[in-house]
């Protein structure tokens, strides 16, 4: 007997299952020589996204769980995405660092379910697929704070956040099992730091790893990714990053994740998003942001970048911006999604956006992060 691991879609909420059962994942058995998605999984997909004058039992499950997290949905019925609805979840979504348009896709969706996890509701481990929640991101705190490195504040249990957990239980003299469990949990709230003086391992590692690679372009890998429609921007960048002896790699594909992924196996050096987009009047950046952790060293390139984008091009600066965006938070290395507008305007300088984007590069990795 197989196992299973199946995304929760909306409405299950509401099908019976206890508030404890309510993951990211859950597992259920399945033959051996079962194939493809399970129905639900099929019929959970079939449900998004969700946006206002949608109706049923995905909408409800939805606004239960806003409900839950505090997030008003006015005088919307249940089971009807009305003007309410649209406000909680804009609201949430501004609160999480995610696009803001009061719509439910895919990735307002995870971020919803992720939100209703607290640290002991389920054992935390290491497995394929990763563990995502707020109860993951409060063990990497909670980790870091007491001087073990679980690598950035993501809510992801990956390799990092299992040697830090490994190393903690080892120290107290417990099962160094990499399994957060009730008396892992129980020696983490004994040793808690008190409340205001929390000081983050990981941002000053984050920090000596940027600083341990400092010198020129040559040699890094640059992984340079689009979602589509902007081909020759990201081929533009690739050629002006090869004349400086970098290795970038172009990467096509409107998944966030898959964007993320790619980078991960290129072991690059850092990644580069970049996307037009037609609403825009101008050149802004973004870095990750989340769980009140940010990316210092992601934040001073998307910073570097959209500078030299605006002045380079003289087009209205629209700042940078922390978010959780898929890409930013699941690329194990500095990350910055550029974001320029209007296309038209920006076709025809390619090679001046490409140039400032790899003098911006340069400094980055010439400058002082000691």
């Amino acid at each position: 007997m197989a196992l299973q691991l199946e995304a929760v879609p909306p409405g299950a909420l509401l099908l019976g299952a206890p508030e404890e059962e309510l993951p990211t994942f859950s597992i259920a058995p399945m033959p051996d020589n079962a194939l493809g998605p399970s129905s639900r999984t099929r019929e959970g997909e079939g449900e998004l996204p969700m946006a206002a004058g949608a109706s049923g039992l995905g909408v409800s499950d939805l606004q239960t769980r806003l409900a839950r997290l505090g997030f008003w949905i006015g005088e919307d019925r249940l089971g009807h995405y009305g003007r309410g609805t649209v406000d909680a979840v804009r609201s949430f979504q501004r609160e999480r660092g995610l696009r803001v348009d009061g719509n439910c896709g895919q990735e307002t969706w995870s971020s919803l379910v992720e939100a209703g996890y607290r640290l002991g509701d389920r054992l935390l481990y290491r497995r394929s697929p990763m563990l995502h929640g707020d109860d993951v991101a409060d063990l990497q705190r909670r980790l870091s704070t007491l001087g073990f490195d679980p690598g950035r504040v993501d809510g992801i249990f990956g390799a990092q956040t299992a040697i830090a957990l490994s190393d903690f239980q080892h120290n107290i003299g417990i099962a160094s099992d990499g399994i957060c469990g009730p008396q892992t949990l129980a020696e983490l709230n004994r040793l808690a730091v008190r409340k205001g003086g929390e000081s983050l391992v990981s941002s000053l590692r984050e920090r000596l790893r940027v600083a341990s690679r400092r010198g020129s372009l040559q040699g890094r890998t640059i992984v340079v990714g689009e979602p589509g429609g902007f081909q020759t921007g990201a081929a533009a960048l690739a050629r002006s990053l090869s004349s400086l002896g970098a290795q970038p790699v172009t990467f096509h594909h409107p998944d966030a994740s898959e964007q993320a992924e790619a980078a991960n196996t290129a072991s690059a050096d850092c990644y580069i998003g970049l996307n037009l987009d037609p609403e825009l009047t101008g050149v802004r950046t973004f870095f990750y942001r989340g769980y009140r952790y940010e990316s210092e060293t992601s934040r001073h390139l998307a910073e570097l970048v959209r500078d030299g984008i605006a002045k380079a091009l003289d087009l209205p600066d629209q700042g940078s911006h922390g978010m959780a965006l898929t890409v930013l938070r699941q690329t194990r290395m500095p990350a910055v999604v550029v974001e320029l507008g209007p296309p038209a305007a920006i076709a025809v300088r390619m090679a001046t956006i490409a140039a400032a984007v790899s003098t911006a590069l340069s400094e980055w990795f010439a400058g002082d992060w000691s």
